[in-house]
């Protein structure tokens, strides 16, 4: 049986995407796609995550990432794909 592919991607999106449920949004998505990793607000008004799991999912979430949840506007996102680490248990909310 052949084994999917696993990655990581370590994304920023700027815009109106914070005070819209953005991060929770996120970590509710990130955990139905089966996907570990964090989400969290940065002091400039960027929302920065970390996604790790399987290719197909981790695509399906940056794509998720780069509209955001209803109430957002994305104005900019930055995605960098990398090598699958395995270093997270879970999907979490950082503060």
């Amino acid at each position: 049986m052949k084994r999917n592919k696993r990655k990581r991607a370590h994304v920023f999106v700027t815009g109106r995407v914070q005070g819209v449920l953005f991060r929770e949004s996120t970590r509710k998505k990130a955990q139905t796609l089966g996907l570990t990793g964090w989400v969290r607000n940065l002091v400039d008004g960027r929302v920065e995550a970390i996604f790790e799991g399987e290719e197909s999912a981790v695509d399906e979430m940056i794509s998720w990432f780069s509209r955001g949840p209803v109430f957002a506007k994305v104005d900019d996102f930055k995605v960098t794909e990398d090598d699958y680490h395995g270093e997270f248990r879970d999907f979490q909310i950082n503060s």
